[in-house]
């Protein structure tokens, strides 16, 4: 997001806002999987990013339309070379318990983030950061050269490597979410459990049942509290979307984040308005092993993708319009126009199987040597109701399909460790531009679960990570996505659609390209 000052105040960007209302109220909202974490650099998911984004706060913030505004910082200055970012820190802001939080706790922070003993999966998002990569990859111990420096307690600046257009947007992810030092430094890993942990959102968590839920009250001492209009939150973990459509429909549930699409129509008609469907800046894509096994072959790799017919899947197979993808970063990307394309794309879907069917017996495969496979997925009715027509597209090119589910934490806990041939997985933006999805099929990123690896691939990331002229930058990354898409390095298969359901006493939930919903910014009707 561009803006039009070097320096932006947070009485401009927030305006007016409604009084507190005195009277408690309590929203229920159905998660999803179950978090492993409510530490901010042990997370990976967005059903974990719900609860972590209510109960921290980073410099930037979302508003209800996941537009950058003040956070922590009241105000910040931009170098001319848009390369240092100076943030002033709001007057009186606290942890829940009462302490100051101080620039020293980003640099505490954000230094953690990039600890090699901490590894945080996710740490390569801030490697923006001058020197953060280095320092993460152990090639600079003195973690005094990160680009992340306290003026004072009131003052943080943070230096880059090259100017990053998305920047303000990554703070708005958990990487960049302050942490209590003076807890962690007295409780060291316990410092996360309930009675010692610490928070300076506008929630603080007061309740964690692994595979149950996770409650939260409103912070007293959140800066903006006397706005924050709903008492606290309980995220419910339910896996089962059906289970979790019948208790909103028995009232149990204020909000669903996901549900079962073949009652999508069903639900149109019978709950009016409820049922939410908007463009999401997101890719439901298959990883596939490029390393080992069959699948280390990059002619079965192609034609496993070719084999999948995109076009029914969001209409007939899901019933919510999801568009088939052919590409890596989804259409509509900021920083970057139309994006590469598979080259085999706009062929008639019998030619692409009669391809296909070609590549898989150039490399050996055919009705005397089947090739078998096995699909994991984490256990969730759409993502079964895909695995098993996409088993039965496979099914003509003679691919004979196990499918395996387990629950999501087990699943991606399988897909890090690169335990799988074919995996089910989905990449949610954490920020508006193509360095986001690109950056998954870079060599060594814990979330390239494929293993894929090609060394020019990372060089052209690299290189336009490096370019400040976003037009030139944007062909070095449409280089390298073409690249991958040609190597079939994962199977894109389609461009999400967020799904809520959200209950007509519920205000303020407002549809946005990355379906984020902070629970702040809500309110319960009488």
């Amino acid at each position: 997001m561009n803006f039009p000052t070097k320096t932006i105040l947070a009485s401009a960007i927030f305006g007016s806002m409604l009084a507190f209302s005195a009277q408690a109220a309590t929203i229920n909202i159905h998660n999803g999987g179950d978090p492993q974490s409510l530490d901010p650099q042990k997370l990976s998911g967005d059903w974990e990013n719900r609860i972590a984004g209510d109960i921290f706060e980073g410099l930037v913030t979302e508003d209800a339309k996941d537009n950058p505004v003040a956070g922590q910082a009241e105000s910040w200055t931009i170098s001319d070379d848009r390369k240092v970012y100076t943030f002033k820190l709001r007057d009186g802001i606290k942890w829940s318990d009462g302490q100051p939080v101080t620039a020293g706790d980003f640099v505490f922070a954000f230094q953690r983030l990039v600890d090699p003993k901490n590894a945080a999966d996710y740490a390569y998002l801030q490697f923006t950061i001058k020197n953060a990569e280095k320092i993460n990859k152990g090639e600079i111990t003195d973690f005094s050269q990160l680009g992340v420096k306290a003026i004072d307690d009131k003052t943080l600046e943070i230096t880059l490597e090259s100017p990053t257009p998305y920047f303000l947007n990554a703070l708005m992810h958990y990487t960049a979410y302050p942490l209590p030092k003076h807890v962690i430094d007295a409780k060291g890993a316990d410092w996360v459990k309930i009675g010692n942990i610490v928070t300076n959102g506008p929630y603080t968590p007061t309740e964690w049942v692994p595979g149950s839920h996770v409650t939260t009250k409103r912070n007293d001492n959140y800066w903006d509290a006397a706005n924050v209009k709903i008492d606290g939150a309980k995220f419910f973990v339910l896996e089962d979307q059906q289970a979790a459509l019948k208790r909103y429909r028995a009232g149990e549930f204020d909000i669903l984040t996901d549900f079962p699409t073949d009652q999508y129509e069903w639900m149109k008609k019978n709950l009016p308005g409820q049922a939410r469907v908007a463009p999401f800046s997101g890719l439901y894509y298959y990883v596939i092993n490029s390393q080992k096994g069959p699948t280390a072959d990059k002619r079965v790799r192609q034609a496993l993708s070719m084999a999948i017919n995109r076009e029914v899947i969001g209409p007939q197979i899901l019933g919510t319009g999801e568009l088939p993808a052919y590409s890596w970063v989804p259409p509509g990307t900021a920083n970057y126009g139309e994006p590469a394309y598979v080259s085999w794309k706009d062929l008639p879907y019998k030619q692409k199987v009669e391809d296909a069917k070609k590549l898989l017996a150039e490399a050996g495969f055919g009705p005397d040597k089947p090739l078998t496979l096995e699909l994991k997925y984490n256990t969730n009715d759409n993502h079964k109701r895909i695995a098993v027509a996409i088993a039965a597209m496979w099914k003509p090119l003679g691919v004979n399909v196990e499918l395996v589910n387990a629950e999501t934490k087990v699943h991606y806990d399988q897909l890090k460790r690169g335990d799988v041939q074919v995996g089910r997985a989905g990449w949610l933006a954490d920020y508006n531009d193509p360095d986001n999805f690109l950056n998954l099929l870079v060599s060594g990123v814990q979330m390239n679960y494929g293993r894929w690896s090609n060394p020019e691939y990372d060089k052209l990331i690299k290189d336009g990570n490096a370019e400040t002229d976003l037009t030139k930058r944007a062909e070095l990354f449409k280089k390298a996505e073409q690249m991958a898409l040609d190597d079939s390095a994962a199977i894109p298969i389609y461009y999400y659609v967020s799904k809520n359901v959200v209950s007509p006493k519920i205000d303020g939930f407002v549809d946005n390209i990355q379906d984020i919903h902070r629970t702040r910014w809500l309110s319960i009707k009488e």
